[in-house]
């Protein structure tokens, strides 16, 4: 037994010694004869005897190798099943046809699921982006355009009227309690009013939040609470959308008569209302200024606003099922709401510390006689020539207690 290891242990030892002893001769001169042990050939070149070795490991340079068949003839327009005989496991043609926007089988119902069979959106072209699929888009568009923009434009409005208060303070003055009291909002109407206003204030808060939170509010309050607020801002935010649709529809058909233009507002724009000056300019129930925020604040972008409101909630039938429809609705959505935040800001403003005795108005609906002539000099004219009511809501006997002064223009 031990004679049998022995044997085994030196053969195994031979195995091992002799790669190392069969190195190949050193070439000779023409002629010479080689040194060395006789009948021992000279190896073949490195590479034959690479490539000859069973099991032997090729190493090649990796930019060398062509993984990617490109050179096959036809390469670039194979399909799937083509592209599978020259590669197989390479399923490049069906990715290429899915980022191109191409639409597929499903067998789920167009009824119910329009998109099913399309995975990626097709490419669409907006004006200064790069061409890329709608769903990017969509994206590049929330994400470098809206939402930058929008904060600067909020940004500048608010600097602008803190600027304008440090420099001018509020406008108009103080006036007495005792003097006659003209009816400016009827109870419906400030009703009315601030029912809008809280629904807008819900929004405007539940939706900046949404779109700027991530920013402001997410490294202050941490991942979950952030989170679960913007969770319940959402549901504030959609339960409010009909509220505020019903009070706009409301605040529009009830103002819209005292919010069509006259001369007069020519001449409130032609003097910016006074801002260059310390007078106000003449001007009717609302001046220049209001109507224009009425109508290019409120009325107009609050029509797209709740109209894309509604498709983003799928509330219209047979619209906002399709990608497409709702990345629209979605860009014209925050658009028009920054914009009207914007505008609103300096309603807000205006109604507040802007201006003195203007939120003593809404929240009473009266203003003194004094008040009127200053800021709405036209209005309180009509009202004590008798054209107007003093109060319209009750009796409103429009009988005036003093003689009507001049109009002037």
């Amino acid at each position: 037994m031990n004679q049998f290891l022995s044997t085994l242990v030196f053969a195994t030892a031979a195995l091992v010694v002799t790669p190392g002893i069969a190195q190949p001769a050193a070439a000779s001169p023409a002629g010479s004869q080689q040194s060395g042990p006789v009948g021992v050939a000279a190896p073949a070149p490195s590479g034959s005897a690479s490539q000859a070795a069973a099991g032997a490991i090729r190493s090649q340079n990796i930019f060398d190798v062509q993984p990617d068949a490109s050179t096959e003839p036809g390469y670039r327009d194979q399909t799937n099943g083509e592209r599978a005989k020259v590669q197989p496991g390479n399923n490049a043609p069906m990715w290429r046809q899915v980022s191109g926007g191409i639409t597929g089988y499903s067998s789920l119902p167009a009824s119910q699921a329009p998109e099913a069979g399309n995975l990626i959106q097709g490419f669409v072209d907006y004006p200064f982006m790069r061409e890329t699929n709608a769903g990017e888009a969509w994206r590049q568009v929330r994400n470098r355009w809206i939402l930058p923009y929008g904060a600067a434009l909020l940004g500048i409005v608010v600097l602008a009227l803190a600027l304008f208060f440090l420099a001018k303070g509020p406008l108009g003055h103080t006036h007495p309690e005792s003097e006659r009291k003209f009816e400016r909002f009827t109870p419906f109407e400030r009703a009315a009013h601030w029912s809008n206003a809280f629904a807008f204030v819900a929004l405007a808060t539940s939706g900046l939040v949404m779109a700027f939170g991530k920013f402001f509010l997410l490294p202050v309050l941490g991942l979950s609470l952030a989170g679960w607020l913007a969770y319940a801002l959402k549901y504030v935010h959609n339960f409010m959308g009909p509220l505020f649709a019903v009070s706009l529809a409301i605040i529009v058909l009830t103002f819209v008569k005292d919010n069509i233009a006259n001369r007069a507002d020519f001449h409130w724009l032609m003097k910016l209302g006074g801002l260059l000056g310390d007078a106000q300019v003449p001007s009717h129930r609302f001046n220049a200024g209001e109507k224009g925020l009425f109508w290019w604040g409120i009325t107009i972008p609050g029509i797209f606003v709740v109209g894309s409101g509604l498709v983003l909630d799928k509330l219209i039938p047979g619209v906002g099922e399709l990608r497409g429809q709702m990345q629209i609705a979605h860009m014209l959505h925050a658009s028009l709401a920054l914009w009207m935040v914007a505008l609103l800001i300096g309603h807000i403003y205006m109604g507040t510390i802007g201006m003195r005795g203007a939120y003593r108005a809404m929240k009473t609906g009266y203003v003194p006689e004094g008040w009127a002539l200053e800021h709405h000099k036209l209005w309180a004219d009509d009202i004590r020539a008798g054209r107007i009511p003093a109060q319209r809501s009750g009796d409103g006997a429009p009988a005036p207690e003093r003689p009507a002064a001049p109009l002037q223009a």
